[in-house]
């Protein structure tokens, strides 16, 4: 079973491609089926990289439209949606309006008005010590963890796109989210993208995994294609990496409800 359940849609105005070009590309690669997630929408417009507040029907139609040219491929249902302290209530109702397959858990703000990968906001790492930006971050992750609202958890340390790490052993920042993780049987991602952005490396990282592999945190991939030609890129990569840490399984949503089946390399 192959399968990329994180890829987005000109609505969150960062990506481009009708949804039918991105099963277009699935289907040549040789994937089994496909899901979409793009950004929710929230009750107020605070940002220009999500639909809008009234958006998610036209989001639904896109998806909806990719089945009809592609009525032979399995195409999944998602959002990928912010963890923000104060929004729980309004996730929880988006979950109530469509039959999704399945919620990704995300952490862009760890401030307010801060989405730190958001590159026009670079200035605001040189108001803060690179090791408080991820300490803010790592809390958030953790409280996204334990939320309950999300069936996996998107680019685990993203926090480091723009390759501002702090130095040494990066596991103490981390390590509480990962006991969230593994204590509320969260699934993560392999996010692919990382290994373009100026890090070059995956979301997460191999330390990461490690870890997640010692609590037995269960794994899927994707790519958070933002382009037709960005599903499934870097698969057989990121699947011989899961492997050589030991992972053998992979995590497929089908109403929100997980099954494991075989990681294959």
């Amino acid at each position: 079973m192959r399968f990329d359940y994180h890829m987005h849609t000109p609505l969150c105005h960062h990506a481009e491609g009708h949804p039918s070009e991105y099963v277009a590309v699935a289907k040549k690669r040789g994937l089994d089926e496909i899901g979409f997630a793009d950004h929710n929408p929230m009750p107020e417009q605070f940002d220009d990289w999500r639909m809008g507040p009234d958006e998610l029907p036209k989001y639904i139609q896109l998806v909806d439209e990719a089945r009809l040219v592609h009525p032979d491929f399995k195409i999944r249902l998602g959002l990928e949606c912010d963890y923000i302290k104060g929004y729980e209530s309004h996730i929880k109702d988006l979950a109530s309006q469509y039959p999704f397959d399945y919620f990704i858990g995300s952490v862009h703000y760890i401030q307010e008005d801060w989405d730190v990968d958001n590159p026009h906001k670079l200035s605001r790492w040189n108001d803060y010590a690179v090791e408080d930006v991820w300490k803010m971050y790592f809390a958030c992750y953790r409280d996204a963890a334990s939320s309950g609202l999300f069936d996996f958890l998107g680019h685990p340390d993203l926090v480091k796109k723009f390759a501002r790490c702090p130095h040494g052993d990066l596991k103490s920042y981390y390590r509480e989210a990962l006991d969230a993780i593994a204590d509320c049987r969260m699934t993560i991602e392999i996010n692919t993208a990382g290994w373009y952005k100026d890090i070059k490396e995956s979301y997460p990282s191999l330390a990461f995994l490690e870890e997640a592999f010692e609590r037995e945190i269960p794994i899927l991939i994707n790519s958070d294609a933002h382009k037709p030609d960005e599903v499934g890129r870097d698969f057989v990569k990121a699947a011989k990496l899961a492997w050589s840490l030991g992972y053998r399984e992979i995590t497929q949503f089908v109403q929100r409800e997980s099954i494991s089946v075989p990681l294959s390399i």
